[in-house]
């Protein structure tokens, strides 16, 4: 059984964690197959959002702790290149040209909370469950922290990695880690409605607006408004930006 689902109609590319047996658990084979489909769609002209989800009950319980156990006694150089396999995850997700939305059911647990929240967006069913159980086990949710750091307080990141408590779906919303919550039954619907809405946008443009985004992380507000005015003064030049102000100039 391959551990990836993928389907492309389309403008669009669908990922689905596919270890249902072990809970959508991230071992090697998994991390290095997710890492190879977000890098190869730099190559992608065509594609405009990508769809990330699990199959089963859970999108995923985090990173598999049988595989975390068998690099127990290995040597540092070992552990680092193991753990660095999911640094290039984090970073070719946050890279994709186009947005990343996952589509999240049950739990996102530790390393799982962490690939839901490496996307662009989350779209949670109200059943969902998330947290970094990490430090119940004495671990440490080191590279995750580097994500939940830009998208909460201070106070929050400190309470929920030093804690490790669960929390549902609406606690996540009310913290700013996740976008929308949506029923069971609604979250296909819904996600297929946002996913819908990127397809209809000039995919140029969408893609210059994510590299901003994430490119005025901890730079300074003189620094990010001379960026913006770079990627500002750039944009308007594109064949993309050109026939849309035509377009948009006929209308009114």
């Amino acid at each position: 059984m391959t551990v990836l689902q993928i389907e492309r109609s389309n403008f669009r590319l669908d990922v689905r964690l596919n270890r249902p047996e072990k809970r959508n658990a991230l071992n090697s084979e998994v991390i290095n197959a997710l890492t190879e489909q977000f890098e190869n769609l730099h190559d992608e002209t065509e594609l405009k959002v990508v769809v990330l989800s699990g199959n089963g009950k859970d999108f995923c319980s985090g990173v598999d702790l049988e595989s975390v156990r068998r690099m127990a006694d290995s040597s540092y150089e070992d552990n680092l290149a193991d753990a660095t396999e999911l640094l290039r995850l984090f970073l070719a997700i946050r890279r994709c040209p186009v947005p990343v939305i996952a589509m999240v059911h049950g739990k996102a647990l530790a390393g799982g909370c962490g690939l839901a929240t490496a996307c662009d967006m989350v779209i949670a069913s109200d059943d969902s469950v998330f947290g970094y159980p990490e430090v119940h086990i004495g671990f440490v949710p080191a590279m995750v922290s580097a994500i939940s750091r830009r998208n909460l307080s201070e106070k929050r990141t400190f309470e929920l990695l030093t804690l490790g408590n669960r929390f549902d779906c609406r606690t996540a919303l009310e913290f700013g880690l996740i976008n929308r919550v949506v029923t069971r039954d609604e979250l296909e619907r819904t996600t297929d409605s946002i996913a819908d809405s990127y397809i209809r946008l000039p995919r140029g443009a969408v893609a210059t607006t994510k590299s901003l985004i994430y490119d005025l992380d901890n730079r300074s507000f003189e620094d990010s408004l001379r960026i913006g005015a770079e990627v500002n003064a750039k944009t308007r030049m594109t064949d993309e930006c050109k026939e849309g102000i035509e377009k948009f100039l006929k209308k009114t």
